[in-house]
């Protein structure tokens, strides 16, 4: 007997379609087994597709898991706002739910949604706490791994791993031009990790000038090979620590009296798939305490996926 699973495909942190990150949505994904949802990733070949399953909790809206195609993952940006978007398009969340939660590897995750609750023009995800490890010390090294010199770095900039729920290692650069010519050489880098420190390489530079709306301006590139993800269009869950890092070392234009600290990143213009991840970092006697990430979502495909 043939089992049927539709899906649905977006792209997100943008506002048309070919832009920001595509995610396949399995809205209902009951039935599925663990080895089969790895395969769908596989098949799907996507940074990350997401799988659907009624909720622990009656108060939260589902349970969501996250593959790659290679491994599943406890928590992911561009995941979580991609599928509360399907789930409000199809008519899955409570009429005029404003507020949601979904169940994540990492715990519940609450996102909210602006404009029509029925088509949401806009999504912010919360992010749980910040943690930053050392700097580290093998700064001109780890610059040759990514192809490039050690005066391409940030001077006074750490290199450290961060991480909301899934580790990354930050690597801040001179300047936008030396970000495009990075390119990671895994096997170079792997030696100059300490045990533990993650191999996925969020590399960005901030720009001199806040945009007109007042927001820091970040441009940014994830390397994620070890993961099956050569580079990745845009990573929100890499885009939390990275407004709590740009706050925490005095880089990002600080905000009004009570107001968020707000970051615009792009990413993705490199590899032709531009997106615009929105970062607030409300912070607490100038240290970073919550950590919001938004952006848009758009529609572009849909079909069934069909197993024995």
């Amino acid at each position: 007997m043939v089992r049927s699973y539709p899906f649905v495909q977006v792209d997100v942190f943008t506002d048309r379609v070919f832009g920001g990150n595509p995610l396949a949505v399995f809205p209902d994904a009951e039935g599925l087994s663990d080895a089969e949802l790895l395969a769908i990733g596989r098949e799907m070949n996507l940074s990350e597709t997401t799988f659907v399953f009624p909720p622990q909790r009656p108060d939260h809206a589902a349970r969501v898991r996250i593959v790659t195609p290679t491994q599943e993952l406890p928590f992911a940006g561009h995941p979580t706002i991609g599928t509360a978007y399907v789930l409000a398009t199809l008519g899955r969340l409570p009429p005029g739910a404003r507020e949601i939660v979904l169940e994540e590897g990492v715990g519940p995750i609450r996102v909210r949604l602006e404009g029509d609750p029925a088509a949401p023009s806009f999504l912010w995800m919360g992010h749980p706490p910040a943690a930053f490890g050392a700097g580290l010390p093998d700064r001109a090294a780890i610059a040759a791994a990514l192809g490039l010199a050690a005066d391409d770095l940030l001077p006074g900039a750490p290199i450290a791993s961060g991480s909301t729920g899934l580790p990354f290692l930050y690597v801040p650069l001179r300047d936008r031009a030396a970000v495009d010519r990075a390119w990671l050489d895994l096997a170079a880098l792997r030696p100059l990790l300490p045990p533990g420190t993650p191999a996925d390489v969020f590399v960005f530079a901030v720009d001199p000038d806040p945009r007109p709306d007042g927001a820091t301006a970040a441009y940014s590139r994830m390397f994620a090979p070890a993961d099956g993800i050569p580079e990745d269009p845009a990573t929100g869950s890499a885009s939390g620590p990275l407004g709590a890092y740009l706050v925490r070392h005095g880089l990002a234009s600080p905000a009004a009296d009570g107001a968020a600290v707000r970051i615009v990143s792009e990413q993705g213009a490199k590899m032709g798939r531009q997106s615009f991840v929105h970062i607030a970092v409300e912070t607490s006697s100038g240290e970073p305490a919550a950590i919001r990430v938004g952006g848009a979502a758009v529609p572009v495909l849909d079909g069934t996926l069909r197993l024995p």
